[in-house]
């Protein structure tokens, strides 16, 4: 190849490599990792499929990235190593930002505000609900969640017990084993307002907003080096709540703002 030929490859070259890589750069693909036992966010419909509040919102996050994405199903308890491991790029599971998880993990801005709530039968007459004046009840919370450190931490003189699901904690509390549970306050409202077997029951005591359990609010997380994803997920978030999208999901699931409790 003459000097004048290998001086026009060379150029085609440097002209070409900038576009292949912006291509590469805008063909974003995601695996969104969530539960699919945590309805209304994330649940498995009649037809197998996920939907919810936070796949609702996974989608809207992709549609507004322009990026390809896909939802894995995961148990709760797996679910940050399974990140960690790279069964999938970004948690969206309704994850309360707290800082024991900050040391595994790396956050977004949330997009839920984080409550927890007590929840007994409707005719308790339980209005206490302090760690002295439940000493001896049993009360029972999703294992290997915020509610379950709750519990723990500050009910040692209660019977305590921890369950792989949310529906499972349900289940108990509808069949008289459980004088309490713990839960987020949004399903739990949801729950108790919006279903037959919620129906046996009510919220109790003043909302938990301790931020040592509830953290920062409800965020989605990436592994802690890719922090490039958590500012396009922060950026997408930002655009879909200003435009609308945030609340025209919200509305389909929630009478009142997550976002803001409101």
């Amino acid at each position: 190849m003459n000097k004048n030929l290998r001086s026009l490859a060379l150029s085609a070259m440097l002209a070409i490599a900038p576009v292949g890589s912006a291509l590469a750069a805008d063909n974003l693909t995601l695996r969104i990792g969530t539960e699919g036992a945590y309805p209304p966010f994330n649940y498995f419909s009649a037809d197998g499929q996920l939907g919810g509040f936070d796949v609702e919102i996974g989608k809207a996050l992709c549609a507004e990235m322009q990026a390809r994405c896909s939802f894995v199903a995961q148990d709760w308890d797996g679910i940050i190593p399974a990140l960690k491991a790279g069964k999938y790029d970004v948690i969206i599971a309704s994850m309360f930002i707290t800082e024991k998880r900050k040391k595994q993990v790396h956050f977004t801005n949330p997009y839920q505000k984080a409550a927890m709530t007590f929840v007994v039968p409707k005719d308790s007459q339980q209005s206490d609900f302090s760690p002295e004046a439940m000493a001896g009840k049993t009360i029972g919370a999703q294992g290997s969640s915020t509610q379950a450190d709750y519990l723990t931490a500050l009910y040692p003189d209660s019977d305590v017990r921890l369950y792989p699901t949310q529906d499972a904690v349900n289940l108990d509390l509808v069949s008289g084993r459980l004088d309490a549970q713990v839960g987020d306050m949004i399903p739990m409202l949801d729950w108790t307002r919006g279903s037959e077997d919620g129906s046996c029951c009510k919220l109790a005591g003043e909302p938990i907003t301790d931020p040592a359990f509830v953290g920062e609010g409800v965020g989605m997380a990436v592994r802690q080096e890719d922090d490039a994803l958590r500012q396009k997920l922060n950026k997408a978030l930002d655009t879909i709540v200003a435009n609308g999208t945030y609340k025209a999901i919200n509305d389909k699931f929630f009478a009142i703002n997550i976002l803001t409790l409101k």
